[in-house]
């Protein structure tokens, strides 16, 4: 199976980013996410093998609890590589320093949740963003970034960390169909009522 590891905004930050980016859609050829497939992705896993899907589930609910929830928003943007050269067009997350630190360790914990449970993690140097839209072949984006730096959507608070299954070509104009697989609580453990501390 075709895996990742993320957060997902609530519905109302994701209508708020939808609703900036609604009339502009039209005004260039980029391949835009759905509202409802927008997420931060922690660790993408290409091919999880079933019989490990229990062992990765157990790893990831212990990464999440050792986390503590965070406040953040979804501000600004940027692009991969570079603006100069871009494939893919991203809004960033809005984090203090703690903030900062906790989302590389949950993206860490993830990542190592995934290896200790013998599915190979793809990807490199972690970047908290959201996907906004793709290109099919490198473009300058740099209008589309300074549009995305003048963007800030409403406050939500990071508690969960969401285990998603991305089935190839079974979407909307053949697109991927997300499936959500399991959620795990930060700062908390399956019938536990009290928040752990580190």
């Amino acid at each position: 199976m075709r895996m990742f590891v993320a957060l997902v905004p609530p519905r109302e930050v994701l209508e708020h980013l939808e609703e900036f980016l609604e009339p502009r859609r039209e005004a260039a050829e980029l391949r835009w996410t759905a509202a409802e497939q927008l997420h931060v992705t922690l660790a993408f896993l290409a091919d999880v093998e079933e019989r490990r899907l229990d062992e990765l589930g157990e790893r990831l609910e212990r990464a999440a609890a050792r986390r503590t929830p965070l406040g953040t928003r979804i501000a600004g943007g940027g692009a991969f590589p570079h603006v100069g050269r871009a494939r893919v067009v991203w809004a960033g997350l809005e984090l203090d320093d703690a903030g900062r630190t906790e989302v590389r360790r949950l993206a860490t914990g993830a990542r190592a949740a995934a290896a200790r449970s013998g599915v190979e993690v793809a990807g490199k140097r972690f970047t908290p963003h959201v996907t906004v839209a793709r290109l099919g072949r490198p473009a300058e984006v740099s209008n589309w970034v300074r549009l995305l730096d003048a963007y800030a959507g409403p406050a939500w608070t990071v508690d969960r960390l969401t285990l998603v299954a991305s089935h190839l070509g079974e979407g909307p104009r053949g697109r991927p169909r997300y499936e959500v697989v399991e959620e795990f609580a930060l700062g908390r453990r399956r019938g536990d009522p009290h928040v752990q501390q580190d």
